[in-house]
């Protein structure tokens, strides 16, 4: 699933594609903006692990499951 993530005072988004349910995704978002969490962190398809202060986030959007795309053919 696609995620990005709008930071305060910062020109890009993050964008990352998310191996984690839209629930999981959701609930960590919503424990990061009610207090209960000082960072975001998100773990992308590769592994990797996206942390942002709670504090700086503007906006979470979450996209849907996309199944993975193969060849050269237009869809």
């Amino acid at each position: 699933m696609e995620v990005k993530i709008g930071v305060q005072h910062a020109p890009r988004e993050i964008t990352l594609e998310s191996g984690q349910s839209a629930e999981e995704v959701e609930r960590l978002v919503a424990e990061a903006l009610g207090g209960k969490a000082q960072v975001l962190a998100l773990e992308d398809a590769h592994g990797r692990k996206v942390l942002v202060p709670s504090d700086r986030l503007a906006y979470v959007e979450l996209g849907e499951p996309s199944a993975r795309k193969v060849g050269f053919g237009a869809a």
